[in-house]
């Protein structure tokens, strides 16, 4: 079955290689919608709802996690997608499963978890261990572990110079265009919601935000859109200011990806999917004049949102949790849960497998574990 539509660029990926462990095929789904289904049916993804994204889970109702955060990413990868007339639907599954790997307490839960296993002469890195509980974790079927997903989601999953024995297909920089524009649209998607969050909490303010390039120009688009006077007194007038904003950064910043991409595709005579593989670099990126304005926002959340003290007093609190649990299991294995004392077991290293308990776990779990043992 074609994996989306006869709408297809010749550069998008059109069919599936297949999976590890061979299945009949479905009827109505294409393999990569089965893959999403599967992605969206798994626990590891009902747990992202709980999970810090910058924000603990428990802040506040009105920010993002792990799980928004993931559903934001489709959006955008969709959408870009469709504008390059790639594969969607591969597109959607990648972001929906990128962050399934990722610890409690965010990225400063994963650098904690990270250090702890230096220990033991390896590293947690969330992508990989997105990529481990699809390939592995996951228990749902009675004849292989995992989820069994196509071969272009595995190694879609794949970042940071992949060794050749993880490479599932044959590529140099990237498996297909559609794994490169869901890491970008990542990227978009946490630098605009971050701006979101960090208004709403009031840590970040619209006048730091003015001094900005890219704010300004996308604030100017607003205020002669709808002329500013007649609605930033309404109630919430300066809210629905920013909301729209941010809107507009997000257009201007999938827009500049495209065209760029698109002038990149067209620049290397791209014709096929092979010819994307065969390219040492990626093809989809900012254009060179944009790219500063991006970084800009990026470091100004840096310093002003992501290292703020009330941020920081809480993803410090759940560093401390993480690394006393690893401790704690480490030194009493017997206090893991059956099915991962199951894999210990059989031959799994005892780190590897503290590794996966903690990494799984939500913000609230992993606190309530740590006050029950400790």
């Amino acid at each position: 079955m074609q994996s989306q539509s006869t709408n297809l660029a010749s550069y998008a990926v059109q069919n599936s290689a297949g999976r590890v462990y061979e299945e009949p095929g479905d009827e109505h789904r294409n393999p990569f919608q089965r893959d999403r289904d599967r992605i969206v049916h798994s626990r590891a993804f009902r747990r992202l709802q709980a999970k810090t994204q910058v924000f603990v889970a428990y802040f506040g109702d009105h920010y993002r996690d792990r799980m928004t955060h993931s559903l934001e990413v489709s959006l955008v990868a969709r959408d870009i997608s469709r504008r390059l007339k790639l594969n969607e639907d591969l597109a959607e599954a990648i972001a929906l499963a990128h962050d399934l790997g990722h610890t409690p307490f965010g990225h400063a839960g994963e650098e904690a978890l990270n250090k702890m296993m230096e220990k033991y002469n390896s590293f947690y890195e969330h992508n990989q261990q997105s990529r481990r509980i699809v390939a592995k974790l996951e228990k749902s079927y009675p004849n292989f572990d995992g989820l069994n997903l196509t071969k272009e989601i595995l190694d879609g999953l794949l970042k940071h110079n992949p060794k050749p024995e993880e490479k599932l297909l044959d590529f140099a920089a990237s498996p297909h265009l559609e794994a490169q524009i869901t890491d970008k649209s990542d990227e978009i998607a946490y630098t605009n919601h971050d701006l979101d969050d960090g208004l709403r909490s009031g840590l970040i303010t619209v006048e730091q935000l003015e001094k900005l390039e890219l704010w300004r120009e996308a604030a100017d688009v607003i205020d002669n859109r709808f002329k500013r006077d007649t609605y930033i007194n309404k109630p919430e007038g300066p809210q629905r200011r920013t909301s729209r904003i941010i809107s507009v950064l997000i257009s201007q910043m999938i827009s500049n990806l495209y065209n760029q991409t698109l002038q990149n595709i067209e620049e290397k005579n791209v014709k096929t999917v092979d010819d994307i593989r065969k390219q040492s670099v990626k093809l989809a990126h900012f254009s060179d004049d944009f790219l500063p304005k991006i970084k800009e926002i990026r470091s100004f959340l840096m310093t002003n949102f992501y290292n703020h003290p009330q941020v920081n007093e809480k993803v410090q609190k759940g560093q401390r949790i993480i690394q006393a649990l690893f401790s704690h299991y480490m030194d009493k294995p017997e206090h893991l849960p059956q099915n991962h004392r199951d894999q210990i077991n059989i031959g799994e290293p005892l780190h590897i497998v503290v590794k996966d308990y903690i990494a799984g776990m939500t913000d609230h779990f992993a606190e309530e574990q740590f006050n029950r043992l400790t």
